[in-house]
């Protein structure tokens, strides 16, 4: 009889799991394209709208710092309420966070108060931490050799709302102007609009939630005799007790974290001053336009791939070459001058590096972390690189200043070196 039923729980922790996660990254995916195109929508019109009620076009550079503010000071709470009420409440509640922050930013540009706008802006951030926070959710049911592939795929998906969001400017100013509102605000009616599908579909498509579901699985691992768990750790071993113990030390989790931080500032500190090096050697807007939209492209289009090499090769080989092609970026962007394909190409490399930094840093952390931990180291993760991409973006204006790209790519280098190191101690931490 007892053996009967250890059967049955361990056939159903290994047949349930996968079609779980099947269901669970489709979910993500799906609901990561619908909150992206708020986002996508609301960063292209933040700049001009800025613009537009300050009256002051400097403070306009101000939106995607808001942004990343917003995002950077959103991923622990959102990690820690996951920890305790399961993804599906975190990132639901993210979605409707965002749409508070549209509203106020709408209600802001109504009655031009700058006062309100700069916080609105920065609320609306938690959209961005939602996406981050979507990333980690699909490695909660996946199997170790696929947790990168899972988290990469919906990376991947941000590429859409990436690529049409800016695009509803037009379209958005139509409707702002048929209901009354500030014309450049009317596109955040679209934010709210796609923030609360994509929280919508989150509550109701999110079942099981991955993270609750991948403790229970868990549980019913450890509550197993030792020769059926052996079979059953065949399909989670990263989750047994014995793996959390020797996973307990924590430097690891933090130099990851590090990682994915100084992958994230060189990409923001190089690709923010980006348009103002072009229209310095005489760049219209329309080239700076179709120069972020092929980084872009580079950052989120070959995802994938990067998740898929992860999970073939390893994490830590595929960090190391998102370090040397961002390094090959820096060299590209200093050494370019006025040429545009130079610095097109470079830009290219510079989200392609980013992208293998991302997604396999992203897999270490969650790989090095006991199941229990997870949910805050996560969120730490998210808020380091946030908070990185703001430090820096704002420090490469003055250093842009001082000597224009060959002075920030060559410290935007240094912190490329800097992180190839972290990888190569990470990797002898790992081996140990």
């Amino acid at each position: 009889m007892t053996h009967s039923k250890v059967s049955s729980t361990e056939r159903s922790m290994r047949t349930s799991a996968p079609d779980a996660q099947r269901r669970t990254v489709a979910v993500l995916a799906l609901s990561t394209v619908l909150g992206g195109l708020g986002v996508g929508a609301s960063l292209s019109a933040g700049a001009l709208l800025i613009a537009d009620v300050t009256g002051n076009a400097a403070l306009s550079g101000f939106g995607s710092t808001m942004n990343a503010v917003g995002a950077a000071v959103a991923g622990i709470p959102l990690a820690r309420l996951a920890a305790k009420r399961g993804r599906r409440v975190a990132l639901a509640s993210g979605n409707l966070l965002a749409v508070g922050g549209a509203v106020l930013v709408i209600a802001a540009a109504l009655i031009e108060a700058p006062i309100l706008l700069f916080p609105g802006l920065a609320v609306l951030g938690v959209a961005a931490a939602v996406q981050l926070q979507a990333r980690f959710a699909a490695t909660d049911l996946a199997a170790p050799g696929r947790r990168a592939r899972d988290l990469s795929l919906v990376v991947w998906s941000i590429t859409v709302g990436a690529v049409i969001g800016p695009n509803l400017i037009g379209p958005g100013e139509a409707l702002g102007a048929a209901l009354g509102l500030h014309a450049l605000s009317g596109i955040f009616v679209f934010t709210i609009a796609a923030q609360l599908c994509a929280g919508l579909v989150v509550w109701f498509g999110l079942r099981p939630d991955p993270l609750l579901e991948a403790r229970s699985i868990a549980a019913a691992a450890a509550a197993l005799p030792a020769a059926a768990r052996e079979g059953a750790e065949q399909r989670i071993p990263e989750r047994s007790p014995a793996f959390s113990a020797r996973r307990s030390a924590r430097a690891p989790q933090f130099l990851a974290i590090a990682l994915v931080a100084l992958g994230h500032a060189v990409m923001v500190g190089i690709m923010a001053m980006t348009p103002l090096h072009l229209t310095h050697h005489g760049g219209s807007i329309e080239l700076v336009g179709i120069t972020i939209s092929i980084h872009i492209a580079g950052m989120y289009a070959l995802s994938p791939l990067a998740g898929i090499a992860a999970g073939r090769f390893g994490a830590i080989p595929v960090v190391i070459s998102g370090f040397v092609v961002l390094a090959a970026a820096a060299a590209g962007t200093a050494l370019g001058g006025a040429s545009v394909v130079v610095v097109q190409a470079s830009l290219v490399l510079l989200g392609l590096g980013w992208c293998m930094v991302t997604v396999a840093g992203a897999a270490l952390v969650t790989a090095l972390t006991p199941e229990a931990e997870r949910p805050a180291r996560q969120g730490q993760a998210d808020t380091a690189m946030n908070a990185a991409g703001a430090v820096f973006g704002a420090v490469s204006g003055v250093l842009f200043a001082t000597g224009g790209f060959p002075v920030l790519s060559s410290v935007a280098g240094a912190l490329v070196i800097l992180g190839i190191a972290a990888s190569v101690r990470l990797r002898v931490l790992a081996r140990r």
